[in-house]
């Protein structure tokens, strides 16, 4: 039985990585972190999901995470940056201020670690390098160096997977689509810095990406279907 854990944070990339998931694999588990993250209403998003799917759902705490990595996803008194602002950022060769240091290594170091305790062969994750916002442990290079870096240190024969890794957030709304859960992406999951539902906000960098993502997807649709 090919088994898969997924890295979920009850997001737009990792919700529609989970129904990828679903029709890829036999059985599908779930690990969220808390990372004392401010949009931590997304723990709360996730368990819905998970548990409206019977999914076996871990919790893990690695608040530690939130001392060690300075971020204004970690840290309360310091503003969200506007998507202008991160754009600007990027332009000049800095990581916008959303960047949480070491947060895809240390979680998918605990989720390799997880799997290997539940007899997953194989780790899911929603990074994306085509359309990203500047988070150098979003590309392809790291994957592939943490992929390994897990088996070496485990003696083990894991797999990361990560289906959207050349997709753009148009591509990945297609995908949800086709996989029949795009409404449910769209409403149910929180991609939102400020921790808004849905379609969130519509200032944080994350709502600019998913919300101009969306637009191009249902133009692209909506011409298709008048041809």
């Amino acid at each position: 039985m090919q088994h898969a854990l997924i890295v979920f944070s009850g997001g737009q990339d990792s919700t529609t990585c989970l129904y990828w998931a679903l029709r890829q694999f036999d059985a599908v588990s779930a690990v969220t972190f808390d990372y004392g993250q401010r949009h931590s209403g997304e723990i709360a998003v996730a368990r819905e999901i998970a548990g409206g799917l019977g999914l076996r759902h871990h919790v893990l705490d690695i608040t530690l995470l939130n001392q060690l990595a300075p971020s204004a996803l970690t840290r309360s008194d310091v503003a969200v940056d506007s998507a202008e602002t991160a754009r600007e950022e990027l332009s000049n060769g800095a990581l916008p201020n959303t960047f949480v240091p070491g947060r895809n290594l240390v979680f998918l170091a605990f989720a390799g670690i997880l799997a290997g305790q539940i007899g997953a062969q194989h780790v899911v994750t929603g990074v994306c390098q085509a359309d990203y916002s500047g988070y150098p442990d979003c590309r392809a290079p790291f994957i592939s160096s943490m992929n390994e870096t897990l088996n070496l240190a485990m003696d083990a024969h894991l797999k990361i997977h990560t289906p959207l890794m050349d997709l753009t957030k148009s591509e990945i709304w297609a995908l949800a689509d086709s996989l029949g859960v795009l409404d449910l992406v769209r409403e149910k999951t929180l991609t939102c810095y400020n921790g808004v539902v849905g379609d969130g906000c519509g200032m944080c960098p994350a709502c600019f990406l998913r919300r101009r993502g969306l637009e191009a997807y249902l133009e692209r649709r909506d011409n298709d279907s008048n041809l």
